[in-house]
């Protein structure tokens, strides 16, 4: 097993980056989600409410996000540290750094509604769920962990069931991952409970349940596409209620730092006994 892919979404629910290789450190991939929209309340917005945002494209520095939306481009600067709005992400409130408000006033315009621009800088805080990652493990503005790992397999496997069913296939970029791993099996990771790659060990903390953003084009922000849940329903509904709904890929936790890339082998260091509890399909 190989990784095939590397991802960073530096705008939360804005397009991705493929990436050669990526350093990993305790936030995971560096530049992932560190930006994020929300209304003027600092409550977050991603595709599920505003599915425009897969429309913008996103360039990344240590100063700044370029910004481009079909033929419009603004450049954004990382703001000063004393100038803050408190966020809500989830279930988390995390002290922010706030764009300038020629910034936000464009992107507002962009996307028909009042937004703000904020970004995870230095002073922010946020920890994922220590009864699931551990203690006192940092993440940014991603859903709720620093990592997500899908498999090839697992998505060769879903598309034959969509296929089955004649609902078409769908591509990986709807699950946004950060990091892919060809394999020839299907669903291998909801056994894996580490993994190592580059030499670094990746817990596989908890699975993904997935939302409406999987039914989304991630270029347009149609749902006039190909929709995955019909047979993400059919095939992969958690029997757990810890983490109910449909899954695929599994949220994973760094536990060192280091660097890796496109082609690096994957070798599993644990596994997780009988895996993860699925509910049992009847057929007709």
């Amino acid at each position: 097993m190989r990784v095939s892919d590397l991802f960073i979404y530096p705008l939360k629910s804005g397009r991705g980056i493929a990436l050669p290789s990526a350093e990993i450190d305790a936030f995971g991939l560096p530049g992932d989600r560190r930006a994020m929209m929300t209304d003027p309340d600092g409550h977050f917005i991603t595709q599920r409410e505003l599915p425009e945002l897969a429309r913008i494209e996103v360039r990344a520095d240590a100063s700044s996000l370029r910004l481009s939306m079909a033929d419009k481009e603004t450049v954004v600067s990382l703001p000063s540290a004393d100038r803050r709005i408190d966020v809500s992400i989830w279930k988390t409130i995390v002290s922010a750094g706030l764009a300038d408000d020629d910034s936000n006033r464009t992107l507002s315009q962009w996307l028909g509604r009042d937004v703000r621009i904020v970004f995870f800088d230095d002073d922010a805080r946020r920890t994922a769920s220590a009864e699931w990652a551990g203690d006192g493990t940092p993440v940014a503005f991603a859903d709720g962990y620093q990592i997500l790992v899908t498999t090839t397999g697992s998505l060769k496997a879903l598309n034959a069931d969509l296929e089955a069913h004649g609902e078409g296939s769908v591509g990986m970029e709807r699950f946004r991952p950060n990091i892919v791993i060809d394999t020839e099996e299907a669903w291998p990771e909801d056994r894996w409970a580490a993994i190592e790659i580059g030499g670094i060990r990746f817990d596989l903390v908890k699975p993904c349940a997935r939302c409406i953003m999987t039914t989304q084009d991630q270029q347009t922000g149609s749902r006039e596409v190909p929709n995955p849940m019909p047979a993400m329903g059919r095939i992969r509904m958690s029997a757990d209620r810890r983490v109910p709904g449909p899954l695929f890929g599994w949220n994973v936790t760094p536990r060192a730092e280091g660097r890796i890339a496109v082609g690096d082998p994957v070798k599993v260091l644990e596994e997780r006994p009988g895996g993860w509890a699925l509910k049992v399909r009847h057929r007709a």
